[in-house]
């Protein structure tokens, strides 16, 4: 446990444990909710605005008092703070909802979890920083398990536009991790999560109203797996449950976990995704699909055990940030 957790305690695992699963499921369970919602007639950017400002508007007060007056942090940071909010976040779950629109989400899920290979890979290109040994084993792992995943070996259909949505949604995730990384910006977690949510919400409002992001709801009746439930209940789900008192427990956890090992219990948020397209779309894998997605997460985990556990001085500490949450 000391090996990877080396930045938690053993209090802070027994309550921390607990509130990262917390954490997990209640991102996990995003897409489902979100496939009902585009099934019905709502758009991604639709559904996407409401979760974003249900999230902001609930994170609005805690983002306030943590920053305890200091708005020179934020005009300091504006650049990052946009960036964050445009990209890790907004056009991350947009990118998401896209994927789930056409393809089972817990399968778009894991192919955004492959964004600690693309950071390697970008770290390596961009600053010469070489993978380790075991960072190349387990991307040539993930590689396979998404070819078994996609089914691409048995000569299925495979829906293009959202595999690339879900690539793009990665591309996000992997943003997410670097600018997560910058640890001396003097941003508390929560003020970072909360401005940027509250920024990518009125982006989002915008894009819509001038017609460049495509927005329609429906207040029917939404159907799941389960039955039928009114319009309002996945919204709320998704605002509340799986963004606002996700983010809070995820920041919660990592403090007392630290971010190494929340890290590696952020994965369960992929079992969740795949729980939660069974219970309310009645989604699952094949058995195929189901060894390429557990060899996706081995995959990922070995690259995880293979990234170094230190960086140069402002050069972002891969290993330091928890996974991106849907």
């Amino acid at each position: 446990m000391s090996h990877i957790a080396n930045d938690a305690t053993v209090p802070g695992v027994r309550i921390g444990l607990p509130l990262a699963i917390g954490a997990a499921f209640a991102f996990g369970m995003s897409g489902g909710w979100a496939r009902g919602l585009i099934d019905a007639g709502w758009t991604p950017g639709a559904a996407v605005a409401a979760r974003v400002w249900i999230a902001a508007l609930v994170l609005l007060i805690p983002t306030i008092v943590s920053l305890r007056g200091r708005w020179g942090v934020l005009r300091t940071n504006a650049g990052m703070v946009a960036a964050y909010g445009l990209l890790a976040v907004t056009a991350t779950q947009l990118c998401y909802f896209q994927a789930v629109a056409v393809m089972d989400v817990g399968l778009a899920l894991l192919i955004e979890y492959t964004a600690p290979i693309a950071v390697i890979l970008w770290l390596w290109l961009r600053r010469g920083e070489r993978p380790t040994r075991r960072s190349v084993i387990g991307a040539a792992i993930a590689f396979v398990g998404l070819v078994l995943m996609l089914d691409i070996v048995t000569g299925a259909e495979v829906n293009v536009a959202g595999i690339l949505w879900a690539l793009a949604a990665m591309v996000g995730a992997a943003t997410y991790f670097l600018l997560s990384a910058k640890a001396d910006t003097g941003i508390p977690p929560i003020a970072l999560a909360g401005g940027g949510l509250l920024l990518g919400a009125i982006a989002l409002t915008v894009a819509g109203l001038v017609g460049i992001l495509p927005m329609a709801w429906t207040t029917d009746d939404i159907t799941y797996r389960f039955g039928t439930v009114p319009w309002f209940v996945p919204v709320l789900a998704i605002g509340l449950i799986a963004t606002a008192l996700a983010y809070v427990l995820g920041i919660a956890s990592t403090r007392m976990l630290g971010s190494r090992l929340a890290s590696f219990i952020a994965l369960s948020e992929v079992v969740a995704s795949l729980l939660f397209g069974w219970l309310l779309l009645g989604q699952s894998p094949d058995l195929l699909q189901a060894l390429g997605a557990a060899l996706v997460l081995v995959g990922v985990v070995v690259v995880k055990l293979g990234e170094p556990r230190s960086a140069a001085p402002g050069e972002p500490e891969i290993e330091a940030v928890a996974l991106p949450r849907q």
